[in-house]
């Protein structure tokens, strides 16, 4: 697994923003620098859309990549081991180990509710935006799997309920909200 990935969005077989979503379909913690001569703002947009983590445009200076690749990895290294336990109410959230646990109870995750609930701790009590999630877990916002995103909110609903202080709140056209 690489540290790191510094890409191009004009490459000759496969255009960067198509490998940048096939990347983020199998990795979401990887760091991704887009280097390109692509510079309309509307490109910097799409970028950051399908998950890059930075954006420099050509021409660029070298101390000035080795700066963002030093702050990206050292931003990087620190979230990853921040996200490892939450705490969600009464529940104890183990990203790690996929699991929600109230009292005694030990409540196991799927991956894709551990990735979804993951996201939804990391804006806790502010708006989580609905493209963000799609974008980022299923790799593109089209209808199905926006149905799709829909389904796992409820089962995360159902599977935090023992905790009335918990709710996942639909702002409709714009995202989700975990409040705690």
């Amino acid at each position: 697994r690489p540290a790191l990935l510094v890409l191009d969005v004009m490459m000759p077989k496969k255009d960067g923003f198509t490998l940048v979503k096939e990347i983020r379909q199998q990795d979401q913690l990887v760091p991704i620098i887009f280097l390109t001569a692509k510079s309309r703002t509307e490109d910097v947009v799409e970028g950051f859309g399908y998950g890059a983590n930075d954006y420099l445009k050509k021409p660029f200076s070298m101390e000035e990549l080795i700066v963002r690749i030093k702050a990206l990895l050292g931003r990087h290294d620190s979230t990853a081991k921040e996200t490892t336990q939450h705490e969600i109410g009464n529940y104890q959230f183990d990203v790690t180990r996929q699991s929600l646990t109230i009292g005694s109870e030990k409540i196991m995750l799927t991956h894709r509710e551990t990735q979804l609930l993951l996201a939804l701790c990391k804006n806790r009590n502010e708006l989580t935006d609905r493209t963000y999630i799609l974008q980022s877990l299923w790799g593109n916002d089209d209808f199905f799997n926006a149905r799709s995103m829909d389904v796992f909110i409820t089962k995360l609903r159902k599977k935090l309920s023992k905790d009335a202080e918990i709710k996942i709140i639909n702002v409709r056209g714009y995202g989700y909200k975990l409040v705690c």
